[in-house]
């Protein structure tokens, strides 16, 4: 039923949303003269990597910089790609992977190989569900780059303050996932467009429904400055990446 539900989502959105689509790659080409897709190696179900698409937003080779986490300002961000991230269209070229079956709509969201190397044995757990476009962490998170804004390392912060919650709502999600939980997900990522504290707190209301912990359900609030915590299945709070 879910693989029901991603194709027929993928294909019907693929087929609707193909004008915009279309004029973001145009914008995207007339800006640098280069192409407008980027092919990010991601690690999906199992651990098997493969190619997500996504429009690109950022300049050729910025992933040659070694830095994997993008905060707000970040110089490696075209003009174009400013409102590429602003309005999540980088994520709604990933209905391809989706209609491929490399992701599902729903699901912890697939992570470059570099994080995945540094997973704790509890947080592979996560590679038991197909990645997806959202989740719990998605909604919670979708600031992530005003968090890491100002950083001066960037993927530092991410392993310190997203990283460990980021991870805990994924092992959660895998944990209750149902079909009708992806169906209110789906809901609530349409609905955080809209009203972002309305998103939040239908999500936290989720988490809390199916048993999360307290401290999970506080956090994805995010009414709470974030402090640096360790992942889950570690003690001690990441230092260096």
């Amino acid at each position: 039923m879910k693989r029901s539900l991603d194709f027929a989502v993928a294909a019907v959105s693929l087929l609707v949303l193909f004008p915009i689509f279309l004029l973001v790659c145009v914008a995207i080409w007339l800006e640098d003269k280069h192409a407008p897709f980027y092919l990010g190696r991601r690690v999906g179900v199992d651990g098997r990597v493969f190619s997500m698409v996504k429009f690109r937003s950022m300049t050729p080779q910025a992933d040659r910089t070694g830095v994997d986490s993008t905060a707000v300002g970040d110089p490696r961000i075209t003009r174009v790609g400013t409102y590429i991230r602003r309005f999540k269209l980088d994520e709604f070229s990933q209905l391809v992977d989706v209609l491929m079956g490399d992701m599902s709509l729903v699901g912890p969201r697939p992570q470059v190989e570099r994080d995945v190397g540094l997973y704790t044995d509890v947080e592979r757990g996560l590679l038991k569900a197909r990645p997806g476009i959202t989740d719990f962490s998605s909604i919670v998170f979708a600031d992530e780059g005003e968090i890491l804004r100002g950083a001066e390392d960037p993927d530092l912060r991410y392993q310190q303050l997203i990283r460990p919650w980021k991870s805990r709502l994924g092992l959660h999600y895998v944990a209750v996932r149902t079909f009708w939980i992806d169906v209110r997900l789906i809901l609530a990522t349409v609905l955080h467009a809209l009203d972002r504290g309305a998103a939040l707190r239908w999500v936290s209301r989720m988490v809390a429904e199916t048993g999360g912990e307290p401290e999970l359900v506080r956090v994805a609030l995010r009414q709470d400055e974030l402090r640096p915590y360790p992942p889950p299945g570690a003690t001690e709070i990441v230092t260096s990446r």
